[in-house]
């Protein structure tokens, strides 16, 4: 295959957004696995009924429209999109076309620890679809969803690698789930992709017609998609096996191909007008000012402070930032006092270890901040060993108390002139270990070490040990 030619993919990132409502109407907006729970006569299209702007939803938009750096519509205008929607029983869907929420955006992206930039068409409210479910010789319609506020997001077609795209994506979902917005749960189909390929030369000119792969709902098979059409445009380009043209085509996750729906139709066909039953109003600058003061540090930002400010490894920092409740709990750990590395330490393996065991969240874990601080304070001081700390953290969570109530009574014995006394005697009844030291068995050191735990019961403060019996043994 030819190497001047590379891959361009656009995105429209549809995402589901909380709330108690959906956007237009009073049904509610939640998953259910009961079909047709969740209507109201506004989704249901009855006679004389009209639709209702959530205006919760409409302020959530506009936040994401300011994280994506968009220019922010001075009116809330929405749309009609007339086209067959078989799934939406008025016949139409309730979007914005006109004046969207937000345009010409840009967001920061990282990929491999490169941080990239992807850049924003725009950002739109409106109304989802039902769920249509297709068996053998029939199709049901689930109405729960028609009406679920959705954000729509337009990407210029400005990534050049499935790798790119995935990267892009997880980032929006973080986002989404940091700022509360959405749950963003691919497995509940509340992220879903349009997906829009076409191959460039060197000099970015098209060389094939874009191909629009619609509802994709998951980041495996967007991947899948990506990579699948960008070899098939490759062999109809250089081995024309098949015309290619402007078409919207679907994946088909059993055989791991896309499948021709429909030759695509522009924009001008959908017959966009003003929805004459929501009158446009205006979106004050005090309004969104007050909207963006709620937007909290997001990950890629969080991300780079760890990385560049507290010094912490890479892996760490992608762990920390997985879950916006994990990095929280480890800010709070830093702004009690808390050792930047050792927070870090503590976090990624002792408490996200024991929340892995049975998929609990951190909100509920016992050990708060300032508890895992009464146990890294007793260790900094030489209270307790880190095997001690281990215990008593341990000991802690399942008794549900303090750490403190267990560090007087597991402190660690420092008293040098008591562990030199101990350490001379030991060494007094081991004359053959100590010989056999001296002429070269080093490792015997850790036998010695043994043993003056084994005497205390663990609680010799081991930097202690170490430098007496290195006294001791060499003299």
């Amino acid at each position: 295959m030819n190497n001047n030619l590379h891959v361009v993919i656009g995105l429209e990132m549809h995402c589901e957004l909380k709330s108690n409502s959906k956007v237009f109407s009073s049904g509610k907006n939640a998953y259910s696995d009961t079909a047709n729970e969740n209507v109201s006569p506004v989704d249901m299209a009855f006679p004389g009924i009209l639709p209702v702007v959530n205006k919760y939803n409409v302020e959530e938009a506009i936040k994401m429209a300011s994280i994506l750096n968009c220019e922010i519509a001075k009116y809330m205008i929405f749309d009609r999109k007339h086209y067959y929607y078989p799934d939406l029983p008025k016949g139409y869907q309730i979007t914005q076309c006109s004046k969207p929420v937000g345009i010409n955006g840009s967001i920061e992206y990282d990929l491999n620890n490169e941080v990239k930039k992807a850049l924003i068409t725009d950002i739109h409210l409106e109304e989802d679809a039902a769920a249509l479910d297709h068996m053998h010789n029939t199709s049901t319609i689930d109405y729960n969803r028609a009406g679920v506020p959705l954000l729509e997001i337009v990407t210029e077609p400005c990534f050049k690698s499935a790798e790119e795209a995935i990267a892009f994506l997880e980032n929006m979902i973080k986002i989404y789930q940091y700022t509360g917005i959405s749950d963003a749960d691919t497995k509940r189909g509340q992220v879903r992709c349009d997906v829009n390929i076409s191959l460039a030369n060197a000099n970015n000119e098209y060389v094939t017609p874009r191909t629009e792969v619609k509802n994709v709902n998951s980041l495996s098979n967007i991947y899948n998609t990506i990579k699948y059409e960008e070899e098939r445009h490759k062999n109809a380009y250089f081995n024309h096996t098949e015309e290619l043209v402007q078409e919207t085509r679907r994946y088909d996750e059993e055989t791991n191909t896309t499948i021709r729906m429909r030759t695509k139709v522009d924009a001008i066909d959908y017959k966009y007008f003003v929805e004459p039953n929501i009158p446009p109003y205006i979106i004050t600058k005090e309004h969104i000012e007050n909207l963006i003061k709620d937007i909290p540090e997001l990950p890629l930002s969080r991300k780079l402070r760890y990385i560049n400010e507290y010094k912490l490894s890479l892996e760490d920092s992608n762990t920390l930032i997985k879950n916006k409740d994990i990095s929280d709990y480890y800010d709070n750990c830093i702004n009690i006092g808390i050792d930047k590395i050792q927070a870090a330490n503590w976090v990624t393996v002792n408490i996200l270890g024991e929340l892995n065991k049975d998929n609990s969240n951190i909100k509920d874990f016992f050990i708060t901040p300032a508890y895992l601080k009464q146990i890294i304070d007793a260790i900094n001081s030489g209270k307790i060993s880190s095997k001690q700390a281990k215990e008593i953290f341990n000991k802690s969570l399942l008794d549900k108390k303090e750490p403190k109530e267990y560090i007087s009574d597991s402190s660690q014995i420092s008293d040098e002139t008591y562990l030199k006394d101990l350490i001379i005697s030991i060494v007094a009844n081991n004359q053959a270990q100590k010989e056999a030291y001296l002429n070269g068995r080093t490792n015997l050191f850790d036998y010695f070490v043994g043993q003056v735990m084994k005497e205390t019961k663990g609680k010799a403060n081991p930097n202690i040990t170490k430098k007496l019996l290195q006294e001791i043994l060499n003299n």
